[in-house]
């Protein structure tokens, strides 16, 4: 069973780049709009936050999610995401 985007869709860059930084993430450069983050076991993820209240799309949602941070279900209830 994979992630229900549908109960995350309203997600804001402020939201995302605040629950990487509770999972241990670390702001490494920025260049342009796009935030670089870091965590200590090597994961990377990039942010492009063009306003602090702008949404992502469901396939920018699941490449930051899925392929950047390698976050899971579990963990996206730990990091207060989805209820």
């Amino acid at each position: 069973m994979g992630i229900d985007y549908n109960r995350i869709r309203s997600l804001t860059a402020r939201e995302v780049i605040a629950a990487l930084t509770r999972d241990g993430f670390y702001f490494i450069r920025q260049k342009g709009s796009h935030q670089r983050y870091g965590h200590a076991d090597g994961r990377r993820a990039t942010v492009a936050p063009h306003g602090g209240g702008d949404t992502f799309t469901i396939k920018t949602l699941k490449s930051i999610i899925e392929t950047q941070a390698r976050w899971t279900e579990d963990d996206l209830r730990r990091l207060k995401l989805l209820a």
